[in-house]
């Protein structure tokens, strides 16, 4: 199973073309622009127009990674597609089939994974199991959110932070560039993040907005990140000293200077790129991952952490060594 650990050999993100400044949210919200960047980090983020769904920004940054996939050796072909979105097109059925459709990729095994925030953490590690398992030689992972149609236009302290977005990577067996991944969970939680209506529980409920408890969600975000990137570091072997690249989920400016903080990580190694796109959810790792590889910040042989929490409560990491991608 060792020789068969992927690496990523593809890797695109997709924003929609709308832009939303805080000053787009000044009157609405009654708050300012100053207010919004000292809590979030934040200066705009990008929203869906009405009659574009999750699925269409996942198509096309899944349509990206897979042409990136091609010039850096790759077939431009998939066996599987794993989609990680709390946001599908429908309660039913799942979204990654469609999105399998959309790329032309035929019918090849495609599900949803939903775990909020966390959800390309989670997807990487049900991607590199099939990957080492032998299930599959490749994968597309995809994870796709367009939060702006669940959160609530009118709420003072959600209605800033969430963008909209997806990021996507194709992974392949051997050269085994990603080392580890762990991940935890605590259903106890389910009240600091959630969408109260519309599910099995309430089907009628018409709490259909999107609710968070921020300075909970605040506290258990540091600590679940912090403490799970530890962990993985020990399990790959690696101090804090030997990583290159710290890319948390991007969530909160003031979220990862805490966890680099005690972490004793340098400012310098985090990646950000919230204050342009905001909180994208799942989509937030895999666009800042294609954004800083975009910009020349990731360079080959770099050890790379990334770490997450989200909705669930749901949390990881994963330690990774950059390849080469032209």
């Amino acid at each position: 199973m060792q020789d068969r650990l992927p690496r990523i050999t593809g890797i695109g993100h997709a924003l929609p073309p709308r832009v939303v400044t805080n000053h787009d949210l000044v009157a609405r919200l009654d708050t300012s622009d100053d207010w919004i960047r000292s809590r979030s980090g934040i200066a705009t983020r990008h929203h869906v127009d009405p009659g574009t769904a999750t699925s269409d920004l996942a198509a096309e940054a899944g349509a990206r990674a897979l042409k990136h996939d091609l010039r850096t050796g790759g077939t431009g072909e998939v066996g599987l597609l794993v989609l990680a979105t709390t946001t599908p097109d429908r309660t039913c059925p799942g979204t990654a089939p469609l999105v399998a459709a959309k790329l032309g990729l035929g019918t090849i095994p495609a599900f949803d994974v939903n775990a909020v925030c966390s959800g390309f953490l989670y997807g990487l590690s049900t991607a590199t199991g099939m990957i080492a398992g032998g299930v599959t030689d490749s994968v597309l992972l995809v994870a796709a959110d367009t939060f702006s149609t669940i959160v609530d236009p009118e709420d003072r302290r959600t209605a800033f932070l969430f963008g909209d977005g997806a990021g996507a990577v194709v992974l392949r067996a051997g050269g085994g560039g990603v080392h580890a991944i762990t991940l935890g969970a605590d259903g106890g939680q389910e009240d600091l993040i959630i969408t109260p209506g519309g599910g099995s529980r309430d089907p009628e409920g018409d709490e259909r907005w999107f609710a968070m408890q921020g300075q909970a969600v605040y506290r258990q975000a540091v600590e679940r990140m912090t403490g799970s990137t530890r962990e993985v570091l020990e399990t790959v072997g690696w101090g804090v000293a030997d990583v290159d690249r710290f890319v948390g989920h991007q969530a909160n400016s003031r979220i990862l200077a805490a966890v680099a903080q005690r972490l004793g990580l340098p400012a310098d190694r985090v990646v950000m790129n919230l204050d342009r796109v905001g909180n994208t959810a799942a989509a937030s790792i895999p666009v800042a991952l294609s954004d800083a590889h975009d910009r020349g910040l990731l360079q080959r042989g770099d050890k790379v952490a990334l770490a997450a929490f989200g909705g669930g409560a749901t949390w990881g990491a994963a330690a990774l060594t950059w390849p080469e991608l032209g």
